[in-house]
This record gives C-alpha cells, structure tokens and sequence, in this order.
C-alpha cells in the first residue's frame, strides 16, 4: 500500500514531472517497448490513464527502468500520479576498483553482496585490484599465504557480473607495486633495485617496482597469457602507477640519457602491446604520463585509456606547508594538482587521447572513512571529467596499510559517486542514509545509514586533515605516512574531546538500530569495530599530546579486545590470507604499551 511519500529515486532520474492527477495502474504490468533511439541506458517512463508506459534503449536501461517503477510502486502502491520521466547517464562507463592486494581478500559471499549494491546503484564495471592475489600456477610461492581468487572465483563472478549488468574487467599491476613478488629470491633479479631505495628524505623503501628489461616483459606476458583467458571482457587494467624507484637501479644509465618519463613510456608500450595482441583494449593510470605530456602522442589511438587518479577534494593549496610539496615532488604532487582534478585532465584532454577519472571512496587509512573529503572529491571528478570529455568514471577502493576499514564503510561515498557518475546535474547534493536505510540495511529506525555516515565525519572532528588518510589512523598506527600527517598539524585537546564523544553517540546509534537485510547483524558488528578502533586512535593521540586519556593498561585492555573482535570481523567477510599481516600493524602498536 501507499504510505503517502514522495518517492526515493536513487539516483534521481534526469527529468522528472510529478503531476496532481492520480490513476489506478498495474505496477506489475507496465507495457515495455525497446526503442533503441534513445541510447544506451536512456529510458523513458510515461504515466497516464492508459497505465505505464516504459520506453528503453537497452537490457541495462530496462534494468534501471524498473528501479524506477519500484521506487514509484513503494510511495503510491497502485495510485499513481501522471507521470514523464527521462533518464540516461553522463558516463557511459560507471565502475568501481576494490583492491584485493593490501592484505584483504573478500569471500564469495562478500563479493556477492559488493555486486548486488553496485547492480542496485547502476554502476557498469568492476575490477578486482591484483598484486599478488590471483592463483596463478607457477607462482604458488608468491600467493600461497593470501588465499587468492582463483580461475573458479573469476568464472563464478564473471558469471554474476553479467547477471547482473556489470562488466568484470581483468585487473594485474604490471609495472609497480610489484613488492609481493619481488621480495622473493625467484623475483629479485626482475627489480629495479633489488635491495630497496632510499628515497629524498632518508626512508629505505623495499623494492617494488619491475627494471624494464626484456625478462620482466617476458614475466609480465607469461601472467596475462594465463589471466585474461579467464575474463569475458575485453578490458584489462595494466596498472603501471607510481613507478617512483624507476631510474634508480638497473635504469639509471637509460633514465639519464633519455629521461625517466621516456624510459617509462617505451617499457608502458611494450605491455600495451602484449594485451593489444590478444584483442584486448588496455587501461593504465596516467599519473606517470601526466608528469611528461609531450609523450601522451606516442601512446596508441585505440584500445587504450588512461586512468587519471586523484584521492582528495579540491584543497585551498596557499594554506598547506610548502614542506609538503618538497616532500611529494618526486610523486608528481604539485599545488596545481591538489586543487582537485582540472590539474590532472588536462593534458590528456589535449592531447584527444580516451581517459577516465577515477576518484576514490577515502575510506583507506581513515578505519571510517573520510565522507566530507570523498564527496567533494567524487563531486570534483564528474564535474571536470564531464567537462573535459572523460569517456569514463572508476570510483576506487584502496586497502592501504592493512585494509582495516570493513566493506560497509565504503557503502555511502560509493553510492554517492554513483549517484554523480550517472547524472550529475540531479545528484549533486543528493543525499544517501535514507536509501541506505531503505534499500540496502532495510533499517526502519534509520540509524545504522546515520552512524556509518557520522563515523565518516569523526576525522574532521580532529581538526586535522592530513593527506590520503585520517589522523585517527595513522595516530593508532604510527609509521607510514603519519610524518605527512603531522606537516599538516596537531589534534587539538577539544577536537579529540568531541571524536570520543561522538563516537560514544554513534555506537549507541549502531545498537538502536534494526536492520532486517541479511548481513545486517554483521553490518553492526563491524562499523561498531571500526569506531572502537578510531576512538582509539583519538585516546592514543591524547595521551600522546598530554590531554586527558585512558592509563596505558587501559589502552592495553582496548586495543587487545579491538584485536581480537577485528579478527572475527575480518573473517566474517574476507578470507583468512593476509589477515596475520594485517592485524600484525595493530599489534605493533599493543607492543608498545606492553613495552
């Protein structure tokens, strides 16, 4: 039956007229005409005394259409108001990275439940983001302790996918990020610095990156060769980012002749070439060929797109400490590219190459996420990259430093990013705890979608917003990248005050809730995990800072109980490999008061 509202489109439709005239219809039986003039993925919905008339341009547009019916039939049952609603996407490519490198590799069920979500939320495409954790034969050694996808996971999601109307594209880093396999003596030889490097400000960093040498483009080939028979799509993600140490081991004599930028290209063409060979059209992240524009003409026309990646809100760059661009120089960060993406697109805009954007959730090294930021960072990236012509829209999801943070922490900046990534005109200020609520916990108190939403604000509380990540990590953490954090500033005592505070709130918001959707027990537990881990981090960073907090053995006490119910968590959605690793960072940490 009807219950009065107005109905929750999500997203909302590209136009949509309401009228006051009601009419009796058959949700059940609206008359279906393909009318391939309106697109792919446009459909039309008319509402009158004759009943429901649907107009779509495809199966996917028919898929969504009937979204619409849903949202139409649980506001007004079977009295509808006259109705036109016209619908298509800005992005013909709508998809979403989740990394399965970083130590957490999603179960089946899990990845069964992330599919149904992105299919609800019209999103189109999904990699699976790959280092080490794909079964491939002969490298049993490198993958043994990850518990990877395997050809059968890749056929049975392959499968679902295009149940479901999402594409599985295949996904393998070719170039960087290469350390799970290079820190092994059977791979040693294919780095480019073997024993690590050190980079500008005295840090040995382990190698990680693959010498451009005709043995490691013979590795690379052998793993394709084995990986892309598995997929039905014709993309594959290449990878190749963040080859910082290039140059700085087997390279260095080219890189000085030739430059680092051309070093990189020529070895990036021969991968190109290797998946060209096999039909395939290959994606790769552009941040490298951003910092050398004048080589984007000597990438193929066809088949191949860059993935153009930036991680933060567009930020008011005179405010941030001029030791912060001393510092990521040497990774291509420049004022002009954290003003947000129209510092990223535009070279490959000019050059009329085909490119994506490819914003991120910000929920990696934040436990709760960092919603504020990935807003107004998914925000940025439909606004520039329809503006400059971007053929695509990737949302990623990185695990950095463990993949602490649970699935559902990413659930409100993906659903955002899809909400812009399909019509950004009408989602802009679009809000999600209300379709949370409805569609996917099945909460009707509504507190479950507010606490995962507030838990996201938490990092702000701080006072601090340190780069690619929250305070609250890297406070619980140490390492890493918390010296970044700390250029950025100091917690103050008041804003810790208000994180212990709110979380406090939040958590007796997660207890009041009543989700009825399948894993909502589960959902509870671990959001509940993940604000227990970053009150934490904010009683750390008092102690630290010589604020009012928690005596030593109670800092113990919690983060030995947070470690074990993370565990549990852990194992409820992910498989066991890689969680030793994982939890050994939050162990660290409980040394130290041990210590």
């Amino acid at each position: 039956m009807s219950d009065g509202r107005h109905p929750r489109f999500f997203p909302v439709p590209r136009e949509v007229h309401l009228g006051s005239t009601r009419h009796t219809v058959d949700p059940a039986a609206p008359s279906l005409r393909h009318d391939a003039a309106l697109g792919p993925e446009a459909y039309a919905i008319e509402v009158s005394s004759e009943g429901i008339d649907v107009r779509y341009g495809d199966e996917r547009a028919l898929r969504y259409a009937r979204q619409t019916l849903e949202s139409l039939r649980r506001a007004y049952g079977d009295s509808w108001p006259e109705s036109s609603i016209r619908d298509r996407p800005d992005f013909p490519v709508r998809g979403y990275m989740l990394d399965v490198s970083r130590d957490r590799v999603p179960t089946r069920a899990t990845l069964e439940r992330i599919v149904g979500l992105l299919a609800r939320l019209r999103i189109n495409h999904l990699q699976l983001y790959t280092e080490h954790t794909f079964a491939y034969r002969d490298h049993r050694d490198v993958w043994r302790d990850a518990s990877p996808i395997t050809p059968e996971d890749v056929a049975w999601l392959d499968a679902l996918c295009r149940e479901s109307g999402i594409e599985l594209a295949a996904n393998q880093n070719a170039f960087g990020h290469m350390e799970r396999w290079l820190a092994r003596d059977a791979y040693r030889s294919l780095a480019e610095t073997p024993d690590g490097w050190e980079t500008r400000w005295g840090r040995t960093q382990p190698a990680s990156v693959l010498a451009p040498s005709d043995e490691s483009l013979a590795f690379v080939a052998s793993l394709f060769d084995e990986l892309l028979p598995c997929f039905s799509s014709r993309r594959v993600n290449v990878n190749c980012d963040e080859t910082f140490e290039l140059g700085h081991g087997w390279s260095r004599a080219e890189v000085e002749r030739r430059g680092r930028g051309r070093v990189y290209v020529d070895f990036l063409l021969r991968i190109l070439e290797l998946v060209h060979r096999q039909g395939k059209e290959a994606l790769f992240w552009g941040d490298i060929v951003r910092q050398s524009p004048e080589l984007l003409p000597l990438l193929p026309a066809n088949d191949t797109v860059a993935l153009v990646w930036h991680y933060e809100g567009p930020m008011e760059v005179e405010r941030l400490p001029p030791e912060l661009f001393e510092i990521l120089g040497d990774f291509g960060v420049t004022p002009e590219t954290l003003r947000g993406f129209s510092g990223h697109v535009r070279p490959f805009a000019d050059s009329g190459r085909p490119f994506w954007v490819c914003p991120g959730t910000s929920s990696w090294n934040s436990l709760v996420g960092r919603l504020p930021n990935a807003r107004a960072n998914l925000r940025d990236a439909a606004e520039q990259g329809l503006a400059a012509g971007a053929g695509g829209y990737l949302i990623t999801d990185w695990g950095d430093s463990g993949h602490l943070q649970p699935p559902s922490v990413s659930f409100p900046p993906l659903a955002y990013g899809a909400a812009v990534s399909w019509c950004l005109q009408a989602n802009r200020e679009v809000e999600t705890a209300g379709f949370l609520s409805d569609e996917i916990f099945e909460d009707p108190t509504g507190r479950l979608a507010d606490a995962l939403e507030a838990a996201g604000g938490l990092s702000r509380e701080t006072g601090v917003q340190p780069f690619n990540g929250s305070v609250l990590h890297y406070q619980l953490l140490g390492g890493g990248l918390s010296f970044l954090a700390r250029l950025m500033g100091e917690p103050t005592q008041d804003g810790l005050a208000r994180v212990v505070a709110s979380a406090g709130e939040i958590l007796d918001s997660i207890s009041a809730a009543r989700p009825q959707c399948a894993d909502g027990a589960l959902v509870q537990r671990e959001i509940a995990q993940a604000v227990g881990l970053a009150r934490h981090g904010a009683w750390r960073s008092a102690r630290q800072g010589g604020f009012d907090a928690p005596t030593v053995d109670v800092l113990r006490a919690d983060l030995a109980a947070a470690i074990e119910e993370q565990r549990a968590c852990w194992l409820e959605r992910s498989r066991p490999g890689g969680l030793a690793d994982s939890l050994a960072r939050l162990e660290g940490t409980l040394a130290e008061y041990t210590s």
